[in-house]
Formats: structure tokens, sequence, C-alpha cells
């Protein structure tokens, strides 16, 4: 292993394989899942989807070249409605699920822990690239297909852009003295299309999917296995290095004042009937929980 980096954790990392025409991706999520599936109390399977998708947006999103927020989506009518995680590439992470509790626990009585098309339904999966208010947002849209949504965004890949790609995802609860915490992260190889330099790719992908589907989601969970090692063991007989490892962090973009702008937006009637017995209007984050008192009054004065 060459280019060893000391940050092991709440990461996103690009890798090489030595000679091979693949590239990969490896994210490791520990303190940033926790505070993101923790802000909520999410049944376990519930939490367990938007850990992936919290580890699949930081996957695709930390290989974008341009300022801006990837955003993974999947909508259905199953018992989750909706399940959303944003990743801005300053290595933010955000997210949240809508879903109806009676129905979750209902297609959860068995051993297995359902997967995504069981919680989600029949719907789409959605990725989304915002490059900021000069930009309009750029969408691709899928069927979601199979039990994770690993396979989902396999099939948006092959759909989508037509590039032959691999993801693994796992998310988990682990022992800490402090108590359980969550665990999540994943891991990404794509084919890099063949040229007259390269030759023909396909024995080279061929090998390397048969190598990387031998990942176990503890390996990907467990704290006491770094990066660089991980890779080793899956890649060890090619040589293998880690690239540009960039920080994570949970973090909402919700304020004071985002939530007074967007109180604004209602009409005077709308925004009467929003204020509580004791005269303040209050608004709680979807993504972090966090529970603003507006005050009507500054409302009306900033209109003035």
């Amino acid at each position: 292993m060459t280019d060893a980096r000391p940050l092991t954790d709440d990461l996103a990392a690009a890798f090489q394989i030595e000679g091979w025409p693949v590239r990969g991706r490896l994210v490791r999520l520990g303190a940033a899942v926790d505070e993101i599936l923790s802000a909520h109390a999410y049944p376990e399977p519930v939490a367990a989807l938007l850990g992936e998708a919290c580890a699949l947006a930081a996957l695709v999103g930390s290989s974008l070249k341009f300022e801006g927020r990837l955003i993974v989506q999947a909508q259905g009518d199953g018992p989750v409605r909706y399940v959303v995680a944003d990743y801005d590439t300053s290595g933010t992470l955000r997210g949240f699920c809508r879903y109806d509790a009676d129905e979750v626990a209902a297609v959860s009585a068995g051993f297995a822990r359902p997967g995504a098309q069981t919680l989600l339904g029949k719907g789409v999966f959605v990725m989304t690239l915002d490059r900021g208010a000069d930009f309009e947002r750029t969408q691709g849209m899928t069927p979601i297909e199979g039990e994770s949504l690993s396979l989902c965004a396999e099939h948006f890949f092959e759909q989508s852009e037509q590039v032959p790609t691999k993801v693994r995802l796992a998310v988990g609860r682990i022992a800490t003295a402090e108590g359980e915490t969550w665990r999540a992260g994943g891991a990404m190889i794509q084919i890099i299309a063949a040229d007259d330099a390269r030759g023909d790719t396909v024995e080279a992908w061929d090998r390397s999917r048969a190598l990387f589907q031998t990942l176990a989601d503890d390996e990907i969970l467990d704290p006491t296995i770094t990066p660089e090692t991980l890779l080793f063991r899956l890649f060890h007989e090619d040589g293998v290095r880690l690239e540009d490892a960039r920080a994570l962090r949970a973090e909402c973009r919700c304020s004071h004042d985002r939530i007074a702008s967007t109180l604004k937006a209602f009409s005077p009637q709308d925004r009467a009937d929003m204020i509580e017995d004791d005269g303040k209007i209050r608004v709680t984050c979807e993504y972090c929980s966090t529970a603003y008192e507006i005050d009507p009054v500054e409302l009306e004065t900033a209109e003035a």
C-alpha cells in the first residue's frame, strides 16, 4: 500500500488498483452517520435504509469535480414514503425519512431486515446534481429495483450512464463503551472504457468484480479495520493505493433565518393558522430535528 492517510473514519476516498482499468471509491461513516440516524426515533429498518442512502450519497458525491451537492432520494408507495440523503462537496451530510410506523412494523415481522424494495414499494430512485443558483439542476431517475439501495444505484448507472458499476453498502450498530452507535459504509468500483492503450477490459472487470464480491459487511463496518487494510485484503496481489481522502461530517443547513424566510413565503392567513396558543410559530427541521420558535411579529416586521 502507498499514500497512506491518517484519516481512518468519517471519510470518503478514491482508490486505484495498480495497472487495472478500474476506478473505485470507499466510504467509512462513524460519528457522522450516528448523528444523522440518532436525530430521530427511526425504527431499525428505516434507520438502516437512511444509512445506506447517506453512504451512497457520499460515495457518488465525493467524486464530483465541482462545488455543489448530490442528492440521493427514493420514493414509493411502500411503508417508507421517502428517503433522502444530501451530500455537499464541503464534506457535509444530512438526511431523513418519511414513513408509516405501523406499516413498517408489519413488514418487519420476519427474521430478516426488510430491504429497499419492501420498504419503499413501487417507486423511483433519483440522483440530483445541484451546482448552485447559477446552474439548472440535473437529475436522473430509474425504477426502484432490488432489496438494497446498492442495487438501485447499479441499475441507475447502467441505465443512465451506461457505466458498469458494482456497489456495496453496509449499515449496522456496534457496541462501544458509551453504548450502541450506528455505523455505515460502502465501496464502489467502475470499469474504465477500453481504448487502444488499455485494450480489452473485460477480463480485468470480471476479476475485480469477483474480488469485490468477497467484501463483507462486518469488514466495512469494523472501526478497527483501517481503509488501507480493507483495500489490501481485497486487492493485495495487484497493489492498491488510497487517494484523496476527504473528511465527512453531519451538518444540517437549517437556521432561524432560513426558517423565517420560508415562513414569509406563506400568506398572512396561512401563517396565522400556524400560531400556537402562546402566540409563537414552532417549526421542527425534518433533517436534524432542531426546533425553532418564531415570533410572528418578526415576520411582519421583516415584510414591512
